[in-house]
């Protein structure tokens, strides 16, 4: 009977979850229609817009043309017109010419017929009849105003709908992610030449698969992408996975998303856990300040309280969806916190296997200053470095400067430059805690042991204040440091 019921279980279980696809399928379709109704009015009107656009611009082009035509006319009826009344002029002088010769012809008087033929002599030597030029001074042919349309006829008949770019599909296989970079690379399935740029979408998730619908985390944009790949740089993995798309664009038109995929972004992530802390400790987020007034028990658990501080519940950070299960249970406050000279606080995520890596910027001018991993089970006065359960770098600009490596007490002087910023790796099976020059991964120290017990990362500071930094994947140049043996080049012969 119980397994009919585990049975109808599953079914129901399996039933409803269909039923929610159906359902967010159809508010998809539902909000597709109004995205067809909302995108083709807006399209139709751009297009009213472009036609118009060239319609104006038409339209100049014939006033230009019209202009020049008129004042071409103007031009050339002005000469005629002043040619025709000079030649209008001359002929009506020739013919007063002709009237007084023919008279002179037919006067009987011999004694004033040569005077009469010296003036008409006179008269038509000086006539304007002989001076005037019988060629037109401009052409009556007006065909240089002509306009060929045919090629731009052509032109605006091939006018066509630009083609919607096709889909891209990121290829997996050739994308990359390494020292807190993602390199994503696409393919276009058809060529298109007519392709302006791409569009790329990213967001953080801590589920694995294809995005979800009522995905919290918004999506990241960057534009203006020429080429067929991109590389996000500087990223903090505070989340397990990343979803990406991507899409096609040109002059006029964007393609629709490719299919999202999702991305495994591992890295160490882990968080302050205040509880642990020595009460001369503030300790905001990732950021510890030693503070000589102390004992602000009452402010912490105000904090707490309320979710604000660094000790809210790690199921309800914004920075984790799902509680991670090495997330270590608040399990020493109270009495058993760090107290007298032990100014420690640990992190709140339990290293029980592979590699991590994280950095840590302290203040130059903090008096004393260790970083390092730590048993659990770290005696509440004891000091890093003192005992067999901490491994650290330390520190010391009190009385005197001092950069050193401690293990149960021994400690071995450091022959290098104190960094602002280190690196510590720790590989647990391989039994290595390297600590580095977080900004060029110069080796410092490297601790070789045999763990017997899950480690915390591990921080003290006196008269200072410091920041950490985690998300961090192991960078490539720490890996093959390790894997070249450099780590056993440091001398670890004084502590083990």
């Amino acid at each position: 009977m119980e397994d009919q019921r585990e049975a109808l279980r599953k079914i129901i279980t399996t039933l409803a979850v269909k039923n929610e696809e159906i359902q967010s399928f159809i508010y998809s379709l539902k909000q597709m229609l109004l995205n067809v109704e909302t995108n083709s009015a807006k399209v139709q009107e751009d297009l009213e817009v472009e036609f118009q656009s060239l319609f104006s611009v038409l339209d100049e082009l014939k006033e230009g043309m019209l202009m020049k035509i008129k004042q071409d006319r103007a031009s050339r009826t002005y000469e005629l017109q002043n040619q025709l009344a000079a030649c209008t002029r001359a002929l009506e002088s020739s013919e007063e010419l002709l009237e007084t010769a023919n008279q002179t012809l037919q006067a009987a008087d011999s004694r004033d017929f040569h005077q009469a033929a010296k003036q008409i002599k006179d008269g038509v030597t000086m006539a304007p009849a002989f001076r005037l030029s019988l060629k037109a001074k401009v052409s009556d042919n007006m065909s240089h105003l002509m306009v060929d349309f045919a090629q731009e006829r052509r032109m605006l008949q091939a006018l066509k709908f630009l083609p919607v770019p096709s889909t891209p599909v990121i290829d997996l296989a050739e994308s990359l992610v390494a020292d807190n970079c993602v390199t994503l690379v696409w393919r276009m399935p058809d060529e298109d030449s007519k392709i302006d740029h791409y569009v790329l979408e990213y967001r953080r998730t801590n589920f694995e698969g294809p995005p979800r619908l009522k995905e919290e985390q918004p999506w990241m944009v960057i534009e203006g992408i020429r080429q067929t790949e991109y590389t996000l740089t500087g990223l903090k993995f505070d989340m397990k996975y990343m979803n990406f798309r991507v899409k096609a664009c040109n002059k006029a038109v964007a393609g629709e998303f490719s299919e999202p995929v999702t991305l495994e972004t591992p890295a160490f992530m882990f968080r302050l856990d205040a509880s642990t802390s020595h009460q001369n400790l503030r300790v905001e987020d990732l950021s510890v300040e030693w503070d000589a007034m102390g004992g602000k028990v009452q402010d912490i658990k105000a904090r707490e309280k309320d979710g604000k501080g660094r000790t809210a519940s790690p199921v309800n950070s914004p920075a984790r969806g799902t509680s991670s299960p090495k997330r270590m249970p608040s399990g020493r406050g109270g009495r058993d916190r760090f107290t007298a000279e032990s100014y420690t606080v640990l992190g709140d995520t339990l290293i029980d296997g592979g590699e991590h890596y994280w950095e840590v910027r302290y203040e130059p001018d903090s008096k004393a200053f260790g970083v390092g991993v730590a048993y659990r089970s770290l005696g509440r006065f004891e000091q890093l470095g003192k005992t067999a359960a901490s491994w650290c770098l330390h520190v010391n600009n009190w009385l005197q400067v001092s950069f050193t490596a401690k293990h149960a007490n021994k400690v071995k002087v450091l022959d290098a430059p104190v960094p602002d910023c280190l690196g510590v790796h720790c590989d647990f099976h391989q039994g290595l805690v390297s600590f580095y020059n977080a900004r060029t991964k110069q080796l410092l120290h490297t601790f070789k042991a045999k763990f017997t017990q899950p480690l915390l990362p591990a921080f003290t500071v006196w008269c200072g204040s410091f920041q950490v930094t985690t998300g961090l994947q192991v960078p490539s140049s720490v890996r093959c440091l390790q894997k070249r043996g450099s780590a056993t080049s440091s001398s670890n012969t004084s502590l083990t």
